[in-house]
C-alpha cells in the first residue's frame, strides 16, 4: 500500500502544478485585457471632453447613415392616385388637409414609388400604352433606368394634377433643367431635378424632416419646384412668361430658356401620345 501511495503522489502534484499553470495564464490574459479595456475607456472619454466636435462629428455621421439607411415610408396621399396604394380616388379631397408630419414623409418615399414603378402601377387618366411610350422615352433619352422613369413619371403626375399643370410641361422643365439627374447642383446652388434655388426657397423645405437637405429627394424637390413653377405662371399670367420667371429672367429675354422647355413639352408629349393641355 505504501508503494502504490509513493507512486500516485508523484501523478497528483503534478497535475496540480499545471493546473496552477493553466490558471496564472488565465489570470494573467485577464488582467491584460483589463488594463486595454481600462485604457481604451480612459481615451474616449477624454478624447470627448477635451475635442467636442469629435461627438459632433460621430452625430453627423450618424444622421448621415440614418437619412440613408432608414426605411423608405410609403406616402399613401402623394401615390394613392394609382396602383391601388393608399387613398383611394374619392379620398382625394384627404391632401387638402394634409399635415406637415404627412408632407415630412414624402423624402422617403421614391423608392416606394420605384417598387410600384417595377410591378407595373401608373397614374389613371393615362393608357398602358401611353405610360410605356413616355417611360421608354425618358429612360432612353436621358439614360435613367426604365423603374426610375416609371417612378418619377408617376410622382410628376400626381403633383403636378394637384397644382392643375400640365404633367408633361413639369417632365419638360426637369429635362432641361437637370436632365433628370436628382443630385445635379447648378454654379449658384440650385439643386435637384428642377434645379430649385433652396437658399431663395428655403422656407419651402421647412415641412420636410430634412430641410433643404430634401432637395436632393425626387418626391420633395418636384414637390417645391413644381409650386414655385405654379406660383410664377400665375405671376407672370402665361407659361411663358412663368417659364422665364421660373429661370430667373427679369429683362424681356429668359436666353431661349422657355423655347427649349417648350420644346421638349412637344417632344413628350409626341412621344407618348398624351395630349398636351395648356
Amino acid at each position: 500500500m505504501s508503494v502504490a501511495q509513493s507512486g500516485n503522489l508523484p501523478l497528483h502534484a503534478l497535475f496540480m502544478h499545471s493546473m496552477r499553470r493553466v490558471s496564472y495564464r488565465l489570470g494573467e490574459l485577464v488582467h491584460l485585457c483589463a488594463i486595454y479595456l481600462g485604457i481604451a475607456v480612459l481615451v474616449t472619454m477624454v478624447l470627448s471632453a477635451t475635442i467636442p466636435s469629435l461627438r459632433e462629428k460621430a452625430l453627423e455621421m450618424h444622421e448621415a447613415l440614418e437619412l440613408v439607411l432608414k426605411p423608405e415610408g410609403f406616402n399613401g396621399e402623394l401615390f394613392g392616385a394609382y396602383g391601388g396604394y393608399g387613398l383611394g380616388g374619392n379620398e382625394k379631397s384627404a391632401d387638402a388637409t394634409q399635415t406637415s408630419q404627412q408632407i415630412k414623409e414624402d423624402s422617403g418615399s421614391f423608392l416606394s414609388a420605384v417598387r410600384a414603378s417595377e410591378q407595373g402601377k401608373r397614374v389613371p387618366g393615362i393608357t398602358n400604352t401611353q405610360a410605356e411610350a413616355l417611360r421608354s422615352y425618358i429612360a432612353r433619352k436621358y439614360r435613367i433606368a426604365a423603374s426610375v422613369a416609371g417612378a418619377l413619371i408617376n410622382t410628376v403626375f400626381v403633383v403636378s394634377r394637384e397644382k392643375e399643370l400640365d404633367p408633361q410641361l413639369v417632365l419638360a422643365v426637369i429635362a432641361i433643367e437637370s436632365r433628370y439627374n436628382p443630385y445635379a447642383e447648378s454654379h449658384v446652388g440650385a439643386q435637384g431635378l428642377m434645379q430649385v434655388m433652396t437658399r431663395v426657397h428655403k422656407e419651402k423645405f421647412d415641412v420636410f424632416y430634412d430641410g433643404t437637405v430634401a432637395a436632393i429627394s425626387p418626391v420633395a424637390n418636384i414637390r417645391v419646384g413644381t409650386q414655385i413653377l405654379k406660383d410664377c405662371i400665375q405671376r407672370r399670367g402665361s407659361i411663358e412668361g412663368g417659364l422665364a420667371c421660373y429661370v430667373g429672367a427679369t429683362g424681356p429675354s429668359d436666353g431661349g430658356y422657355g423655347a427649349k422647355v417648350m420644346a421638349e413639352w412637344r417632344r413628350i408629349a409626341l412621344a407618348s401620345g398624351i395630349r398636351v393641355t395648356r
